[in-house]
């Protein structure tokens, strides 16, 4: 069977269909494509990571170094987000407090895809609500730019009826050994005491 050349379809329908196809690759970037059928990571992990410079909600600028020597949870999202981010990050403390005094040897990182409205002002008030050993991070447009390609995130700008937006992103959370290498994503649907447990092998 031959197809037919595209140029015997509009120009308008042409350019609706690449970029449907753009969007499906980059979700499905986003949604984990170091993960094989099986489950288990693939060879690609060593692609998931990278050096970065943000701004914690404290004020300090960190990077990647400064977290060396203990494991890290690291999630993307927004102060914004409604329901995903709230919870994740619900289930993550509840972990930090099953590992007890143990969780001042992990690091937990909340990292922004929204650059123009989560300030370390902003992200300091919505951390509060959460474990202390949680950090929120953010950056510039840039610095955003460039941790979400360094983690493979998927993260876009959605417009909305009001005239707002809010923003679609990859709702994984990372595991980082010691040495700030990707292990895997981090499950959270079991039980927090198993998932303290699994924490406790990077310590």
């Amino acid at each position: 069977m031959v197809l037919e050349p595209t140029r015997s379809l509009p120009p308008r329908t042409i350019a609706i269909l690449v970029g449907l196809f753009l969007v499906a690759i980059a979700a499905g970037i986003g949604a984990g494509v170091w993960l094989n059928g099986s489950g288990t990571s693939s060879p690609t992990d060593a692609a998931v990571g990278g050096p970065f410079r943000l701004t914690a909600h404290d004020g300090r600028t960190v990077t990647e170094a400064d977290f060396k020597g203990m494991p890290v949870l690291l999630f993307f999202g927004f102060t914004h987000c409604p329901d995903i981010c709230p919870t994740t990050l619900a289930d993550v403390s509840e972990v930090l407090e099953r590992l007890g005094p143990d969780a001042g040897k992990v690091q937990a990182l909340f990292v922004s895809v929204d650059p123009e409205r989560d300030t370390p002002q902003v992200l300091a008030s919505y951390i509060g609500a959460f474990h202390p050993r949680i950090l929120g991070l953010s950056g510039d447009a840039a610095a955003t730019a460039a941790i979400v390609r360094a983690y493979r995130v998927y993260a876009r700008k959605v417009p909305l009826k009001d005239g707002g937006y809010t923003m679609d992103h990859t709702a994984v959370v990372y595991l980082l050994d010691k040495e700030g290498r990707f292990v895997a994503p981090f499950d959270l649907k079991r039980p927090a005491d198993a998932a303290a447990a699994e924490l406790r092998r990077y310590l």
